[in-house]
């Protein structure tokens, strides 16, 4: 039977002992160490010959912790690891995926090919800000949905009042999976930028009288965007507006805003650990079993979209 090894980073040890519960193994264990520099030195404390392995590190700011992955990567190359999974719930970097403007880098593009040459063979990742960064690896991408995590949520929910929303225009698709399955209308937020995390202006493309809207982002970072959007459908007539965003970053005074915003009420994964406490209307559901299926279904070689489609077809709950 193979050996498998799962790891988890300093920032993600709180989602990753989630993750080896469900799964039914411990954590191996890895001590990282720090010099008086800061300077990171993780040290793996058991025998990786020939194992697969998996990291479970999401690489959320500071960027210390997409160090500590890749020496952690590079820790288990060294020692003769068989096949290197990186788990990375929230990937970093990854809106900066196409050049905009002159002079700009393709950051999600350099953190694939940092964590390539590491050496893994495989990543497992959640709800990237574009499909697209699936083909800057040149190897096999677990590109997971939260959609059946959030669909679960609402299962025994009336959905009959209820119109889905995209925060914005590059979120459409996203929405749009929410509105097909439970059969309701999309509607469109149209947000105007004159500078980076700041929104100048929000229109609503649709209508919204008299409904309960749930708004629908990939990831909520200063709330900027989420907030305007809610003030603007509440302003078109609607009944009530909650939101749906995978990946809390909720940086700056996000959750001052939230708290003091339209929205009735957040709902996120825990791919990103919040603040306890910070904002009364922020729920947390957990893609601890998610992760540990797919991690499951990598060692066993079972297909992942099979795994999917069920949890879809509520035939698994999750």
């Amino acid at each position: 039977m193979e050996r498998v090894k799962l790891f988890s980073g300093t920032a993600t040890r709180y989602l990753a002992d989630k993750i080896v519960d469900y799964y039914g193994e411990e954590l191996s264990e890895i001590e990282v160490k720090h010099f008086s520099d800061g300077e990171i030195h993780p040290v793996i404390q058991t025998s990786v010959r020939g194992a697969s392995v998996f990291f479970i590190q999401s690489t959320f700011a500071p960027s210390d912790n997409l160090m500590e992955l890749l020496l952690m990567i590079d820790a288990a190359k060294r020692a003769s690891a068989g096949y290197i999974t990186a788990v990375i719930p929230y990937y970093g970097y990854a809106r900066q995926d196409r050049k905009e403007q002159p002079r700009v880098p393709i950051s999600s593009k350099l953190i694939a090919n940092l964590l390539m040459a590491a050496g893994i063979n495989r990543i497992v990742t959640m709800d990237l800000h574009a499909d697209q960064i699936q083909g800057f690896f040149d190897i096999p991408v677990d590109h997971l949905k939260s959609e059946p995590l959030f669909f679960n949520y609402l299962s025994d929910e009336d959905m009959d009042n209820v119109i889905f929303a995209s925060a914005d225009v590059g979120g459409v698709k996203r929405a749009r999976a929410f509105a097909k399955h439970f059969g309701t209308n999309l509607v469109i937020c149209d947000k105007y930028r004159e500078k980076a995390n700041e929104v100048a202006g929000m229109i609503v493309i649709g209508d919204v009288e008299g409904a309960d809207v749930i708004l629908i982002d990939d990831l909520v970072d200063t709330a900027g965007t989420l907030t305007k959007a809610a003030e603007a459908i509440i302003n078109k007539g609607a009944k009530s507006v909650r939101a749906m965003c995978t990946h809390p970053v909720l940086s700056g005074n996000a959750y001052e805003r939230i708290e003091n915003s339209f929205i009735e009420e957040l709902i996120v994964c825990d791919t990103i650990p919040i603040k306890e406490g910070a904002c009364s209307k922020i729920k947390v559901i957990s893609t601890a079993k998610l992760f540990s299926k797919t991690i499951r279904s990598t060692v066993e070689n079972r297909s992942i979209s099979a795994l999917f489609d069920a949890m879809v077809r509520k035939k698994v709950k999750v």
